[in-house]
């Protein structure tokens, strides 16, 4: 049986090496969207889980909803105070596991999650909970990378040098509609099911392997643990996922990363 309290440290403790805000900012289009999907309105209550520096929560307040931000790593929640104190925005902030949120069932009106919820070591839990503090009649919005998108194959390179933990189940499988029935069952109806696409925009593509390197948690952790060569072939192989999917002609890339924009009501 998985010891998913261990794998959450771990999981902690990558995400709060690198910088993962600077990587998550460029995201912000991805939860203007999903807010605008989930119809978020003036003064609803809006929850934002595994929030990181707060797109989601700040995109909510934008509309001016009673936004809240949960997340556990306590360096992304400061970063986001400090975007919507900068913005004027009235955002809550609060640390607390994605398994196991610190408020009561029915809490909100909106619950919401950006490439956030998908990495719960146990998907099971994190989903009851997601379902949970949602209010009967209210809204769920997902975004969550696909399998076979560019983050997709991003982490089949990561797992070539690291394999998961055998009895944790990909994060990406959030992004397929087969997934999302299976975790949430009976409890949401799904009305909104879109495969959409976010512009990955870089110099070149090894500076997209830099970058994530340099930034992003669990990159920047495993590589920090590298030789010298094993880093090497470990940034050779970041460096070719964008070209898989890259439309650009000079050099840099554009390329389109795959994602499932999920709304549903809770039932």
């Amino acid at each position: 049986m998985a010891d998913f309290t261990a794998i959450k440290e771990r999981q902690r403790q990558a995400w709060e090496s690198g910088d993962y805000a600077r990587v998550g900012v460029t995201l912000q289009i991805m939860a203007e969207r999903l807010v605008e999907a989930a119809g978020v309105r003036a003064g609803q209550r809006v929850l934002d889980v595994a929030c990181g520096q707060g797109n989601a929560a700040i995109a909510g307040a934008r509309r001016f909803a009673e936004a809240t931000g949960v997340d556990y790593v306590a360096g992304l929640l400061d970063q986001g105070r400090q975007r919507a104190e900068a913005e004027r925005l009235d955002v809550t902030f609060m640390e607390g596991d994605a398994e196991r949120l610190p408020f009561p069932d029915a809490s909100f009106d909106v619950t919401l999650s950006t490439v956030g919820v998908m990495f719960a070591p146990d998907q099971e839990r994190a989903a009851a909970e997601v379902a949970r503090v949602t209010r009967p009649g209210g809204t769920l919005g997902l975004a969550s990378w696909t399998p076979d998108g560019l983050v997709g194959m991003m982490f089949r390179a990561i797992g070539a040098y690291a394999p998961p933990p055998p009895q944790v189940r990909s994060p990406m499988l959030w992004g397929t509609q087969e997934r999302l029935r299976e975790l949430f069952g009976d409890k949401v109806e799904w009305v909104g099911l879109a495969t959409r696409t976010y512009e990955f925009c870089y110099r070149s593509p090894e500076h997209f392997a830099d970058w994530f390197l340099a930034n992003y948690g669990p990159i920047h952790r495993l590589g920090s643990t590298m030789d010298d060569a094993t880093l090497a072939n470990f940034a050779a192989d970041l460096a070719e996922v964008p070209k898989k999917f890259n439309r650009a002609d000079d050099g840099t890339v554009l390329a389109a990363g795959e994602y499932l924009e999920a709304v549903g009501i809770r039932r």
